[in-house]
């Protein structure tokens, strides 16, 4: 039966090979939003770590530094250093803005004092030094010498790194405290956190200190629902592959009504029948989980966010594409029961 099967495939292989395609573009989309979805924690990842901080200050009617605007004096920081068991502790404002380069792109904006704890790993260029110097994630497209106006300032970007973004691939853009502050709150010497080395046992009154699992947590809250949606998209995706697999053996069913009633008349069991179309369903699932490892290759380039395709998902294709395999068998396999071995002599 399993010969039959194959050969089956290879007399049909027309349209085998275009429900291969069909079903493995379905499973590329699911890797590719697998890996949209991805890519949200793992920038929440690096960009918390690019402050290489082991604990954060901020305002204690806030839920985070990443997501609320809520200023205090910079000079808080000061007091803060002085406490027992903090090693470095340093303000940073936390702004969002707008730059237009061929087109208008929103960016973060961190200010942070030069030469103190703060230094974001560069890809190129250099660390923040002079007033308007700027850096930038290479997301946003920008050579190094790049002229960028944000927030009334003219900025220059003397340095770029590679991959920090935060909600869902707008690029971070570094700029000196004191630049950030005169363009962006009229020179008030404010922050909207105090990063911090070391351990803070107890912060000023009116603040409180949070993990970076606390912030990663906090930056992550805006992205749930959008992430609940893409799980809830995958799911429906994984029926679409199902139904491409099971109206394709369907018809190959409605086909093969003779050679079903042939094998029902000279005792085929209908587990044996069952075991046919299982196996020309498993190849067909498998061969488009092969097709959807190499369209996604192609087609994660085209995405305009960063695609970070979990090793978990590429392990897990596979797997599931049998289990869709195998319940779109049932389809078929319904049609070939029903077929009355007469007709074998009809």
């Amino acid at each position: 039966m399993l010969f039959v099967s194959l050969r089956d495939l290879q007399w049909r292989r027309r349209r085998f090979i275009i429900g291969v395609l069909a079903a493995g573009l379905v499973f590329a989309m699911t890797l590719l939003i697998s890996g949209v979805s991805a890519s949200f924690g793992h920038e929440i990842k690096q960009s918390v770590a690019a402050f290489g901080a082991d604990a954060w200050i901020i305002p204690s009617d806030v839920s985070g530094p990443f997501t609320s605007a809520r200023v205090f004096p910079a000079a808080e920081a000061q007091q803060i250093a002085a406490l027992p068991g903090v090693t470095g502790a340093e303000p940073v404002l936390l702004m969002r803005s707008s730059v237009k380069t061929t087109s208008v792109h929103d960016i973060n904006v961190v200010g942070i004092p030069t030469g103190g704890i703060i230094a974001p790993k560069l890809a190129d260029g250099h660390q923040l030094s002079a007033p308007g110097d700027l850096i930038v994630d290479k997301t946003l497209h920008v050579k190094l010498g790049t002229t960028l106006h944000v927030f009334g300032r003219d900025f220059t970007v003397v340095g770029r790194t590679s991959g920090l973004t935060y909600f869902a691939g707008i690029p971070v853009a570094w700029v000196r405290l004191g630049d950030l502050q005169a363009g962006a709150v009229n020179g008030a010497p404010v922050a909207t956190t105090v990063v911090v080395r070391g351990t803070v046992t107890s912060p000023p009154a009116g603040f409180l200190s949070i993990s970076n699992a606390a912030v990663r947590h906090d930056l992550g809250r805006p992205m749930r629902k959008a992430t609940s949606t893409i799980g809830f998209i995958n799911l429906l995706l994984w029926f679409v592959a199902a139904g491409i697999i099971g109206s394709l053996l369907y018809l190959q069913a409605i086909e093969r009504s003779r050679d079903f009633a042939v094998f029902k008349a000279t005792g085929v069991t209908t587990r044996t029948l069952l075991w046919g179309l299982a196996f020309q369903a498993i190849a067909l699932a498998l061969s488009a989980a092969i097709a959807a490892y190499i369209l996604s290759i192609f087609l994660a380039p085209a995405m305009s966010v960063p695609i970070v395709i979990p090793k978990s998902a590429y392990i897990l294709l596979p797997v599931v594409a049998i289990v869709v395999g195998l319940i779109s068998s049932i389809i078929p396999l319904r049609r070939a029961v029903t077929v009355d071995p007469a007709l074998a002599f009809g």
